[in-house]
């Protein structure tokens, strides 16, 4: 007996598999089966092992191999089967968890889900939302350089149930629709010019609805007080507070893979929105507005009006009436809409009321195209040229260069990116007297402009000229796109198409995008700081009083912020930074994609029988609308066609697109949600 007050000795300390042996009592089962044996026959066992036991390591290899040749097939065969489960060890019951999180981090995702089959201490591990964030964070929003796939962001994930209807009524100068050959190409030879251009026969004057005086911000304070039900797309004065509401990533991601696979297998729902009256020119949707908490849609149609449509219900909100003529151009924020008409004027609203606040007046002939961000807006127009309305001096001046009407307009950020190479404009200069020291525009500031002489010019707004021509399209350009595409995964500057990567994550187990013609909105303005203004402004005139309105708004709605998603996002990875690409639609039935450094074009899809009208993309897929009737989805990189859709009665002539949607819409006067999230 050990004197009192000595420590125990430790205990010994077991290998792993002693351990095992330990914890399935193997020992027991051996013990008593060396008890049922005879005790001459036992003695000679113990001695047998206690030998063993006391050998060192080389001895015991010395003693193995021979045992080994004493042995028969029966009992090799007896050590085969017992090896096979003895060598067999599990290392995450061994690694501390850290550590197998770590080896387990070097998986994709199906090598994952296969992993999390094996036990219920492995799936525990494989689904560890640390795993899944790294597998989210290198595919949503992006394509991932190692397997070549990408997710859809979804920001704000909504189910859709569409009933269509139609509490707007037509304006009181309907009229008949069209021919359904009204924007037939040049074969019809009955036509000097692309029937695209015949302008409407539309009521006179004298048919016109006099302009009623606009109502002060108190009127409409007194008549929304008035109002029995509010107007769901105002913001209430008290927002009320939000629980923000997350989800394990791995059913993040599972979430979005179904959408990627519907999208490459082109399967989705469609439905239709009626109600205008004739063909829809323009739309854009937004899914990220603070208020309202649904999807906006806004359209603009031959029919000379405006309609504002909730996309999650397919219900018609507003139509907003005043232009004379066809609706051909458009662009919305938070707060402000700007339409543009084949009646010479823009017009801009707060589309959440559907009042009209200003007509801002310039253009000689019908305005086309659009776009503005928070210090600029340029307009296009048939009379071929571009003005740029700037927000912060209320100046307007005029870009000169194209020889016929010009169809879309695209400002750029450049960041005083040093442009070399490319086809020089041939007038390379001014198109208006300008001080430059008191141009008030952002250094860099650019603009695309496309054109029916079949070229796109590059405009430096700061010196009001034309600085690159692209040339390449011998049809009319009838739409630009701008991408900032991640040089990782882009072509830059070769026509051969890059090899695909994902037989592998196609096989997946089954556990598991600005949406709009522009991909971010601008800044919003106070509609009501603009309630009182004057209803027109001249030709060329400085519009100071109410452009200054919106600049001083623009930058006070900045520090606005965003809304909460009900899923989590993950942060935008460390990658290379992205390159700028521009992609652009014709008639003469092509899509090109274009390096804006070099001014060429590093590559050009095929696919469309007829024009080009619309084209869109984002950094996983680029989708164009025809003259044919078809949608078609398209892989960038590999210039190949993975989807069309079918349905439309005419021209698709405009398209939106979305991280699981496209909106088109057509010549047949629908309006179609594509639906891919399944």
């Amino acid at each position: 007996m050990p004197p009192q007050g000595s420590s125990q000795p430790p205990a010994r300390k077991l290998c792993v598999r002693h351990q095992r042996m330990a914890d399935e009592g193997t020992n027991l089962k051996l013990q008593q089966a060396l008890d049922a044996l005879p005790v001459e026959e036992r003695e000679a066992v113990n001695t047998i092992w206690t030998n063993f036991s006391s050998s060192p390591h080389p001895r015991r290899a010395l003693i193995l191999q021979g045992l080994l040749t004493m042995c028969c097939f029966s009992q090799l065969s007896l050590l085969t089967e017992q090896l096979s489960q003895l060598i067999r060890i599990d290392p995450f019951t061994v690694l501390p968890r850290e550590v197998s999180l770590k080896i387990l981090g070097y998986l994709d995702a199906t090598s994952l889900c296969r992993a999390a089959q094996v036990s219920r201490q492995w799936k525990s591990l494989a689904d560890d939302d640390i795993l899944w964030r790294g597998i989210c964070e290198q595919h949503i929003g992006q394509k991932c350089l190692k397997c070549g796939w990408g997710l859809p962001i979804l920001e704000k994930r909504r189910a859709i149930h569409l009933q269509p209807t139609s509490p707007c009524p037509s304006p009181s100068h309907d009229v008949p629709p069209l021919p359904h050959n009204k924007r037939d190409l040049d074969l019809d030879h009955s036509h000097p010019e692309p029937p695209a251009k015949r302008q409407r026969v539309d009521a006179g004057p004298s048919d016109r609805s006099p302009r009623s005086p606009m109502p002060s911000s108190s009127q409409l304070a007194l008549i929304s007080t008035r109002t029995s039900t509010p107007n769901p797309l105002v913001p209430p004065s008290h927002a009320p507070a939000t629980d923000t509401v997350t989800r394990p990533w791995k059913d993040v991601y599972c979430e979005r893979l179904t959408i990627e696979r519907n999208w490459r297998r082109g399967r989705c729902v469609v439905q239709t929105l009626k109600g205008h009256t004739d063909g829809v020119m323009c739309l854009q949707f937004s899914e990220t507005l603070s208020h309202p908490a649904f999807p906006i849609l806004i359209t603009g149609s031959y029919d000379r009006t405006a309609r504002v449509w909730n996309l999650e219900t397919g219900r018609e909100l507003h139509c907003l009436t005043g232009h004379t003529r066809a609706v051909r151009a458009l662009q919305f924020d938070e707060a402000k809409l700007i339409t543009g008409s084949m009646d010479h004027t823009m017009r801009v609203w707060d589309w959440r009321t559907g009042k009209c606040l200003r007509t801002l007046e310039g253009h000689t002939e019908g305005v086309v195209c659009l776009n503005f961000d928070s210090n600029v807006l340029a307009s296009g127009s048939v009379d071929s040229t571009v003005k740029v309305w700037n927000f912060r001096t209320g100046e307007c001046f005029t870009l000169r260069g194209h020889r016929d009407w010009v169809n879309a307009v695209q400002l750029w950020d450049s960041g005083n990116t040093n442009l070399r190479g490319g086809s020089p404009c041939p007038d390379a200069r001014p198109s208006s007297p300008y001080n430059g020291s008191m141009s008030h525009i952002d250094p860099g500031k650019m603009l695309f402009s496309a054109s029916d002489d079949g070229t796109i010019r590059l405009w430096d707004l700061t010196q009001r000229a034309c600085v690159k021509q692209f040339t390449g399209h011998v049809g009319q350009v009838q739409s630009l796109k701008l991408l900032l595409a991640d040089q990782g995964c882009d072509d830059s500057g070769s026509d051969e198409s890059t090899t695909s990567q994902s037989q592998e994550i196609d096989s997946q187990a089954n556990n598991r995008p600005a949406q709009s013609s522009s991909s971010s909105n601008p800044p919003a303005f106070r509609p009501s700081a603009v309630l009182n203004a004057p209803d027109s402004v001249p030709n060329d005139v400085p519009t100071g009083a109410f452009i200054h309105t919106l600049e001083d708004s623009d930058s006070s709605a900045k520090g606005k912020e965003k809304a909460v998603d009900a899923d989590r996002s993950p942060a935008a990875g460390i990658r290379k930074p992205r390159k700028p690409v521009l992609i652009s639609g014709s008639l003469d039935n092509t899509i090109k994609v274009w390096d804006i450094d070099s001014g060429k074009a590093v590559r050009t899809l095929f696919g469309h029988i007829e024009g080009v009208w619309a084209v869109a993309s984002d950094n996983l897929r680029l989708v164009s609308g025809s003259h044919d009737r078809t949608i078609k989805v398209w892989n960038r990189e590999e210039g190949r066609c993975t989807a069309t859709l079918v349905g439309h009665r005419g021209a698709v002539t405009c398209l939106a697109l979305g991280e699981d949607k496209i909106v088109s819409g057509s010549d047949d006067g629908d309006v179609r949600l594509w639906s891919f999230s399944g």
